[in-house]
């Protein structure tokens, strides 16, 4: 009976009997990124003490937590930078992501991990791309807001393919994509995008990846990552809604995806008139999949060109933990 002897694969073990293990418990946070509110924005697990793990180990954790992005805290390289962060999807690693970033610092702030100063703390992250500046606001000293520049300006990539494609990857119509000067480009601040503007949010909630039609259209393409937005939001202060599909990183839809967003601040600041100065724009992302999103990206330009793009939003703990790596 199972109440007198365990049973593990073909080796049994009776109640007095102790299994032998090597694992190791890392602590481990996760929050809800770019949402003031819990169980909204886009899920993040952060592990603050990572040293010691290996990459396959970090990879298989982060498939386990499932999450779109797992980071992982190591001592910084220089003494200019306060961490560096190695960043997983559950298909692999990325040299730069926005949402973990964001929320990574977030998350050191709000332990205790990093020291807040007054009402504005600034710090760099090394990751795969560099150091990325983060600037995390506090109220009384508690954390509510945290913004990355992009540590490279966006660079425009290859001509997509003709709307008719995209629109047979998106299960959409091709006249429902815009053109003109809001026409589909791929867009990349370290990670690429391809950006498709669509006609408004009905259209936009109809959007979704054909998984056969995207690996012959776009899986070898220099972005195969689909970022699809309209200008026609919800809320009141919102000058976008998005959706992100990523098949390639092993996700179907992303909930809010700052990598993206810092791109797409390089692509509509090119399309101002404003020579030099500061934009901003206010996306939505992540409605449709029950976890809304709120994304506040800015783009400055000195002399009619990009000088930096940035993204920030808020972030909450949602819970903490150990888990056991063998």
């Amino acid at each position: 009976m199972f109440n007198d002897m365990a049973r593990i694969g073909n080796v049994s073990f009776s109640p007095g009997e102790q299994m032998m293990t090597t694992e190791r418990k890392y602590r481990f946070f996760t929050a809800d990124v770019f949402t003031n509110r819990i169980f909204g924005g886009n899920p993040l697990a952060v592990l603050p003490h990572a040293s010691g793990l290996t990459t396959e180990q970090m990879q298989s954790i982060a498939r386990e937590f499932n999450f779109s992005e797992t980071v992982f805290v190591l001592p910084a390289q220089k003494a200019s930078s306060a961490r560096r962060l190695r960043i997983f999807t559950p298909g692999g690693e990325l040299p730069f992501a926005g949402h973990p970033t964001i929320g990574t610092a977030f998350v050191l702030a709000s332990t205790g991990e990093l020291k807040v100063e007054g009402d504005e703390t600034r710090i760099l992250l090394e990751e795969g791309v560099g150091a990325v500046p983060v600037l995390i606001r506090s109220e009384r000293g508690v954390p509510v807001f945290a913004q990355l520049t992009a540590p490279r300006l966006p660079e425009v990539g290859p001509a997509p393919p003709p709307p008719a494609a995209l629109a047979e990857v998106l299960g959409i119509e091709a006249g429902e994509i815009l053109d003109g000067r809001y026409a589909p480009e791929a867009v990349s601040c370290g990670v690429p995008f391809l950006f498709i503007p669509v006609r408004n949010r009905q259209v936009l909630r109809r959007a979704a990846v054909r998984l056969e039609s995207w690996r012959k259209i776009l899986a070898s393409f220099w972005a195969p990552q689909v970022f699809v937005f309209s200008f026609d939001p919800e809320g009141a202060g919102s000058h976008l809604r998005a959706r992100m599909f990523a098949p390639q990183l092993g996700l179907v839809e992303d909930p809010a995806t700052g990598a993206a967003a810092v791109a797409l601040a390089g692509y509509m600041a090119a399309r101002e008139p404003l020579a030099s100065g500061s934009l901003g724009w206010v996306i939505e992302q992540g409605f449709e999949m029950g976890r809304p999103s709120i994304l506040a990206i800015e783009a400055d330009k000195e002399a009619g060109r990009i000088a930096a793009v940035r993204v920030g939003g808020a972030s909450v703990l949602a819970s903490e933990g150990t888990i056991a790596v063998p």
